[in-house]
């Protein structure tokens, strides 16, 4: 897929790539043939916390889009949004734009406060053990089953085609399983993921 206009000079992604949320701005970069320069910043070793870091997000989280030499964008879904203004991944009936966020809401509400910190736990902390895990485990499945519901009756989540919902829940949906999640009882969600991974441009997230 190619934008309908072409960014001048490459993007700045200040990132983990072991991260989902940062992984979601590289497929969005990828899929739309846009240039940049990705930024490694070691989250677990406090690079986050850095003047020079807070400068570009207050907020200290990856990742963050640098746009120009004065403008940056944190949060993920954000970055989507305006990463595909303009493209076949950002519908242009109201409606359907309306349902994409939807689902970027749904993503970051019910599905990646589970999903993606029982992930974390596992990877990043290695802690198996920890006590909040069956909690997690439990909410997440209840997400994975509305997906579930969802994609057994289109192929992606938004009409026909890939669009930033299916990038933002394909992120951490496909390595739900090192976070102890078992994807064998969603055969509609894991022949979505598949339909995912053939689009050119899509990828899976490196390991950490």
């Amino acid at each position: 897929m190619r934008p309908l206009a072409t960014h001048l000079a490459p993007y700045r992604v200040y990132g983990d790539t072991a991260s989902g949320n940062c992984h979601k701005v590289k497929l969005a970069l990828d899929l739309l043939g846009l240039p940049y320069r990705w930024h490694a910043v070691d989250v677990l070793g406090g690079e986050t916390r850095t003047p020079e870091f807070l400068a570009r997000n207050p907020g200290g989280k990856v990742p963050v889009l640098q746009i120009d030499d004065h403008t940056f964008l944190p949060e993920s879904n954000a970055i989507l949004c305006y990463l595909a203004d303009g493209t076949p991944l950002w519908p242009g009936d109201r409606l359907q734009r309306a349902r994409v966020l939807q689902w970027l809401f749904f993503e970051q509400y019910s599905h990646e406060p589970y999903i993606a910190v029982a992930r974390f736990i596992h990877v990043y902390l290695h802690q198996p053990e920890d006590p909040r895990l069956p909690n997690l485990i439990a909410r997440g499945n209840v997400a994975l089953a509305e997906t579930e519901r969802h994609l057994a009756a289109q192929p992606f989540f938004v009409g026909d085609a890939l669009t930033i919902a299916d990038i933002a829940l394909f992120a951490y949906t496909h390595k739900a399983h090192e976070g102890g999640f078992d994807l064998a009882p969603y055969p509609a969600l894991r022949a979505w993921l598949a339909r995912c991974l053939a689009v050119p441009g899509m990828s899976e997230m490196p390991g950490r």
